[in-house]
Order: C-alpha cells, then sequence, then structure tokens
C-alpha cells in the first residue's frame, strides 16, 4: 500500500487475535498519567523509527498510530494499528535496546509520555499493570522474530561466524534475518547494494543503511543496544557468573537485600531455560510458562532491584586477591568483588555422527526456540534425548512441523522424563516416539534430509527422513576456566560444601575456623549454584532455589569473616584482621 493511499485509509484498530496490541483500562492510564505528561500528536509525526534508542513509554489517549516494519524501505510493512487506550513498544523498551520498529501517527490526537525509568518502577510495583504490559511486549517481540524483522545477518550456511552471529542473535531473543549468501535470490542484490565482496560476510545490516563486515558478538550486542560491559567500573559486593535461572535468582536476591550485584553471561540471560518452549511443571504458574517469559520476568525483577546485567561477557579468570576476587575477562578486562557465585550452567554435548558438523546451524540445532522452528517450514523433523528438554521441544516442534520423530536410547521416557511430559508427547498425534533408537549418519546436500537411524533392540537401520534434527542428549558444564582454581569433579562439576572439605586447603579454612558452606567452594566466599554445580538437581525451580540459597549463605560468610580471603603462598601468609559485615 503507497503512502498516498494508506492515508486515505480510516485506520481502524488491527483485529488482535495473538494478544500484543491490549489496551489500558481506565484506571491504569489514570495511574500512569501521574508519572508523565500529556502531549499532542500530528498527522505524520513519527513517535519513534527503528534503530532509535527506547526512553518513553507512550500510551494512547486519542488518535491513531500505526507500528510499521522497515517504514519508508521497499519491505515496508504493517504491524498493527492502535487507538485510544493502546501501547506502545515491545521488550526492548524494558532493557535498554533499540526500537526494532516504527511508530507513526495516522490520526492526530494525544499521548501520554512516561519516562522508562519510571514505567520500570510501575511495572514492578503494580503486578496487574506489570503482567499486561509484559505479556504484551513478549508477544510483540516474538511477533517481529517471525516476520523476520530487525537486523538481517547475510553469511554463508558454511560459514562458522554466520553460526556465532544467528546463535548469539536467538539466543538473546533479538529480531532479525538471515540470508543465505549460498542460495538465498535476496543475497546477490544486497552484495551489490553495498558493495560488499563475498569474502568479507558475514555481514549485519541494521536499518538498511548501517553495515558491519564480521562483528564480534559484543559488537553487535552495542549495535541493537545492549547494555555495554564496564566491569571495571568499580567493587562489587557480589559477582555472579551465568544469567541462567540460578544467577538471575541469584541476582534478584542480592541486590534485593542490598548487595551491590553484578551478573554477567557470555550469550545471554536466560541459559537452557530460556530455549525452552514450555515449562509446565514449574511452581506457581498451572497453564505452565515459556521459558523466554519467565527470563524476561526475572531479567526485569534483576533490573527492578538495581542489578547490573552484563552480556556477552565471557569471563576467563578468577584469583583470590587480598580480601577480595579478581575476576578476569576474555576481553582483557578485570572486576573486582567481595564474593562470587558460579551460575554457568551447562553446555548441550553434541551428537557424535560422521559429517553431523557440516549441518550444525543449518539443519542441526542444540536449542528449539522459535528462531529455529520457524525454518522447519512444515517439513518432518527429528528430536534426539529423552529426557524433559527434548520432550518440551518435541511438543512444540509439533506446532511447527508436519512431524516429530523423537528418537530415545532406552526404552523407558519415564526414565528421564516427567510424567506430564510423557502422557503429553505420548497422545501427541504429530510425534512419533522411536525407543531404542539411535543416529547412525546423516545425508543431504546443503542442508539434512535423511538420517541413518539403528533400532538396537532389533539390530536393525534404516532411514528416516528429516529436514532439521534437535539434539538433546545431555551436558556438560562450563568450568574448562575454574580448572586449577577449584576442585572439580571428574565429569567437570564444581564441588560444594561437604564434598569440597577434603580438596580445600587445610591452611586457609583453619584461619576462617569453619568448613565450605553448603553451596560453599574450595574457595571462601565462592558459590556454586544451579546446573553448574556437582550433585545439583538439573531443574529449573532448584536452580532458582540454589541461586537465592547462595546469596543467604554468602551473607553467613560475610557476617562470619567479613570479605576477607587470605591467598595462600609459600609462607602460609597471615591474613588481615577480620572485618565482619552485616547483612545489608
Amino acid at each position: 500500500m503507497g503512502t498516498a493511499e494508506r492515508k486515505q485509509s480510516s485506520f481502524r484498530e488491527t483485529p488482535d487475535p495473538y494478544g500484543v496490541f491490549p489496551r489500558l483500562p481506565p484506571e491504569r492510564l489514570e495511574d500512569l498519567t501521574a508519572h508523565g505528561e500529556r502531549r499532542r500528536t500530528t498527522e505524520g509525526e513519527v513517535l519513534y523509527r527503528e534503530g532509535d534508542p527506547s526512553r518513553e513509554f507512550l500510551a494512547i489517549l486519542s488518535g491513531t498510530v500505526e507500528i510499521l516494519h522497515d517504514h519508508g524501505g521497499p519491505d515496508e510493512r504493517t504491524l498493527g494499528v492502535q487507538g485510544p487506550g493502546g501501547f506502545l513498544g515491545e521488550l526492548g523498551l524494558l532493557e535498554g535496546q533499540a526500537a526494532f520498529d516504527t511508530a507513526v501517527v495516522r490520526q492526530a490526537g494525544e499521548i501520554l509520555v512516561v519516562p522508562v525509568e519510571r514505567q520500570r518502577a510501575l511495572v514492578g510495583r503494580d503486578s496487574a499493570l506489570g503482567d499486561l504490559i509484559l505479556r504484551a511486549y513478549l508477544g510483540r517481540r516474538y511477533l517481529l522474530i517471525g516476520l523476520g524483522a530487525g537486523f538481517r545477518i547475510l553469511g554463508s550456511c558454511y560459514s562458522p561466524d554466520t553460526l556465532r552471529l544467528r546463535e548469539f542473535a536467538a539466543r538473546n531473543r533479538l529480531p532479525h534475518r538471515w540470508v543465505d549468501l549460498e542460495k538465498d535470490k535476496e543475497a546477490e542484490a544486497l552484495l551489490r547494494r553495498f558493495s560488499i565482496r563475498p569474502e568479507e560476510t558475514p555481514v549485519v545490516i541494521w536499518k538498511g543503511e548501517q553495515v558491519l563486515r564480521n562483528p564480534s558478538n559484543a559488537e553487535l550486542a552495542r549495535l541493537i543496544g545492549l547494555p555495554a560491559p564496564s566491569p571495571e567500573d568499580g567493587r562489587c559486593d557480589v559477582l555472579v557468573v551465568g544469567a541462567g535461572p540460578a544467577g538471575l535468582a541469584a541476582s534478584v536476591y542480592g541486590a534485593s537485600d542490598g548487595l551491590s550485584t553484578v551478573t554477567v553471561d557470555a550469550v545471554a540471560t536466560g541459559g537452557q531455560a530460556g530455549t525452552s518452549s514450555r515449562i509446565e511443571n514449574y511452581l506457581g504458574f498451572p497453564s505452565g510458562i515459556s521459558g523466554g517469559e519467565l527470563i524476561e520476568r526475572a531479567v526485569l525483577q534483576a533490573h527492578k532491584f538495581g542489578a547490573r546485567l552484563m552480556v556477552p561477557a565471557e569471563v576467563s579468570g578468577l584469583t583470590p586477591q587480598d580480601d577480595e576476587y579478581i575476576v578476569a575477562f576474555a576481553d582483557g578486562s578485570r572486576a573486582r568483588a567481595g564474593a562470587v557465585v558460579l551460575a554457568s550452567g551447562v553446555w548441550y554435548r553434541r551428537l557424535e555422527v560422521p559429517g553431523i558438523d557440516r549441518f550444525e546451524g543449518t539443519s542441526v540445532y542444540y536449542a528449539a526456540t522459535v528462531h529455529e522452528a520457524s525454518l522447519c517450514r512444515a517439513d518432518p523433523v527429528a528430536v534426539v534425548g529423552g529426557g524433559n528438554s527434548a520432550g518440551q521441544a518435541a511438543l512444540f516442534l509439533a506446532s511447527h512441523a508436519s512431524r516429530v520423530h523423537l528418537l530415545v536410547r532406552g526404552g523407558d521416557l519415564n526414565a528421564d522424563m516427567s510424567r506430564y511430559l510423557v502422557d503429553q508427547v505420548e497422545r501427541h498425534p504429530k510425534i512419533e516416539v522411536l525407543r531404542h533408537t539411535e543416529v547412525r549418519g546423516v545425508a543431504g546436500e546443503e542442508k539434512l534430509d535423511s538420517l541413518t537411524v539403528e533400532d538396537s533392540a532389533r539390530s536393525t537401520r534404516r532411514e528416516l527422513k528429516a529436514s532439521a534434527l534437535f539434539v538433546f542428549i545431555g551436558a556438560r558444564p562450563r568450568t574448562e576456566w575454574l580448572r586449577g582454581v577449584l576442585a572439580l569433579d571428574e565429569k567437570g562439576f564444581v564441588l560444594t560444601g561437604a564434598d569440597a572439605r577434603p580438596a580445600a586447603d587445610a591452611a586457609r579454612w583453619a584461619s576462617l575456623g569453619r568448613d565450605p558452606l553448603l553451596l560453599e567452594t574450595t574457595l571462601p566466599g565462592v558459590f556454586a549454584a544451579g546446573d553448574i554445580r556437582s550433585g545439583s538437581v538439573k531443574r529449573v525451580a532448584s536452580a532458582t532455589g540454589e541461586g537465592a540459597m547462595a546469596i543467604s549463605l554468602l551473607h553467613e560468610h560475610r557476617e562470619q569473616t567479613g570479605n576477607l580471603v587470605r591467598t595462600a603462598g609459600p609462607e602460609g601468609r597471615r591474613p588481615v584482621a577480620n572485618q565482619s559485615a552485616s547483612r545489608a
């Protein structure tokens, strides 16, 4: 629709089958009025543009506003039209990101402008308002992702850097579209338009004009407005490594207790839980909740209490130094912390099948998010694994794929999968459970076309059609950087509490007059929570509980010994005087 034709239309409000454009009740608008200012609008006025920083919450008092993707560009399209009671923005507004769409006034009227800092406080304080806004924002974010809005990643499906950028965007739930250099018709036109040589790819194209050639994850994060890591801003009371459920719980409880709290993650907030399509056994959510929504709520809580979240920020070292810890980052920067909570979780293990590496990122995945599901396009897919992650993925993918083959090495789904998931998986008409089955081969040209699977009970093999393979076969901890720093078990998980005591430095702990606390490692004041910890229960609820418990134990450590951490030297250097610290 052209501009002139658009202006002649009546601009009726967009039907809202997905619930992403709700109206604010009059009483909520009245509450917001006390925190903002009213402003007249004019026809054709641009309230914000794609790429602009998000700093204001805008509610419509009168008139209409059209929400556009690629405003003024060749792919311009209307995402929605809102009238009185509607409100603008999406998830990026709460998280300091740039806008991923453009808002244009189509019928003049009046809007209410509320600074985003006040809106965050209101959302955190008013649960009804918070639920309404957060659900709409999450829905709009996933709508943008599904439409391929946001920035473009132009690169080859065979490029590791293309895979890296796509994974970073998907894990951070950032709207984007991948243009495959190998087969997408749009690729050649983009190369010519921006004078890009094929060897310069992958590139990120933002707002149809800005080009980054093979950017790092950090450069991409800065482009779309993720908060810039600044770990050297001074000393913090507690530094949390990892922003999954355990790390975010530690962030919320640490910050709400008055501790200066910094949380860092190498890839994204959410961890493995953030990629879960639906979690139905988490306490307090009887109808279930998506991993993305659960994590976004936790991030909002952490911000509400003043915790600082930094992504991407990869930790590479941990060193005791007098009464604190020095945390080193991969970019060469360092941070100082009185205590540390290790909550960096685990990586899913790769499937060891000959030739599978050439399909990873293009049709073999280790997560099942909206991004990966959108690439299935009603084709049959396979899921490998017998745990909850595999079951959740199979159910989610069944709404996108024509058929889902769930390949389970064992003979009993109940062995590792929750009963509620087993019941849903076995009843679903589009899911076929293949027990005693393992992948032995993969086939395809540019993408996966089929699998060779073996039935170990019958010792038979057959070909299985599948356009994508999703792998959930166990995990390994992210602890390579901790070897030689503190004690790990034989699988690389962090030892804590009584398990850590035999490996602890006797001289260091004798000076404190105690043994490691329940979640404390062989270093005093360094705690481990969630999947990274040896002996942990691999559940979202237990990870959340351990994150909260780590902060409680951290207080106990501070009350007993202050922030005293003694660096053991060749002469057994005596610790400095004890400095007790009370709970905030």
